[in-house]
């Protein structure tokens, strides 16, 4: 794995941890679960989404170009273990959202926050990684940050939509929209003040600081937040494949799979075992 290519992936937007994003909503089912089941089984061929922008999850090798990543990798082995090929289409979130009600795909590889809007709407798999929120901030004066008040008129660096933008506004951040810009452009607008900070995935942020060590940025030590998990989504009623999905999962958490992807991917880190993690929880307000 070429960290290199971090350079040219989006890691602070594209397929956000815990996303409250808008989408056209559709309902009811032209067939029953098995029915579903039964008819991928058929096809031979599990139809995935995922960004293709998101490193380390998901993301083109800077020297073969092909798809890879913590959570395509995972979709291959769960589609390994059902006897199913895995066809992956790139797309960016409101695609998903729109692709899994219309079935043009059957899985996504999007955490849609349980307390949002769309909570209800959609099926979900067990978690496959835990983490927390943290923000990236000037190296030498913590872009004036010492507490979640001091975001007050603060600049905050993201996609719209996002968790991580509403906990910035909720503590009255100015939001500044980026729409899959490299990570180099959101790093060195923090260091160049024109925007102060980034709220997003700690595990996220620290491989970006890792991948590019020579701009003056850092995670603010002091404020860690809002412990969260990540899991793939499926179309609401879809509950056989959910089944199939979940016990997958659960055996590769067992025989250790999970836990070797996460530590090929995320240098080391298992995030795929949750913490016990003293910090605090703030409500997302929609």
């Amino acid at each position: 794995m070429n960290t290199n290519r971090m350079k040219w992936t989006t890691l602070f937007a594209g397929a956000a941890l815990l996303l409250t994003a808008c989408s056209t909503y559709t309902t009811g089912a032209t067939e029953t679960p098995d029915e579903k089941w039964e008819e991928i089984q058929e096809s031979g061929v599990l139809r995935a989404a995922t960004s293709g922008t998101y490193f380390p999850n998901s993301y083109h090798d800077a020297e073969t170009n092909e798809l890879t990543g913590f959570e395509v990798e995972i979709l291959k082995e769960i589609g390994d273990r059902l006897e199913l090929e895995v066809d992956f289409t790139e797309m960016n979130v409101d695609g998903m959202l729109t692709s899994l009600n219309s079935e043009q795909i059957d899985i996504a590889a999007l955490s849609i926050s349980h307390a949002g809007e769309n909570a209800d709407r959609y099926n979900y798999s067990i978690p496959y990684k835990y983490s927390f929120m943290s923000m990236i901030v000037r190296e030498d004066d913590n872009s004036g940050i010492e507490t979640m008040e001091d975001l007050d008129g603060k600049r905050a660096a993201g996609a719209a939509t996002t968790t991580y933008m509403k906990i910035a506004e909720q503590f009255g951040a100015e939001l500044v929209i980026y729409d899959n810009v490299t990570n180099d452009q959101y790093l060195w607008d923090v260091a160049n003040e024109r925007t102060d900070l980034i709220v997003n995935d700690y595990y996220g942020q620290t491989m970006a600081l890792t991948a590019l060590p020579d701009i003056p940025v850092k995670i603010n030590d002091g404020l860690f937040f809002n412990p969260s998990y990540t899991n793939f989504s499926m179309k609401l009623g879809n509950d056989t494949l959910t089944e199939h999905i979940n016990d997958t999962l659960e055996d590769m958490h067992e025989d250790g799979t999970l836990s070797h992807l996460s530590e090929t991917f995320y240098y080391g880190e298992d995030v795929t075992v949750e913490q016990d993690l003293d910090i605090p929880t703030y409500e997302i307000e929609d």
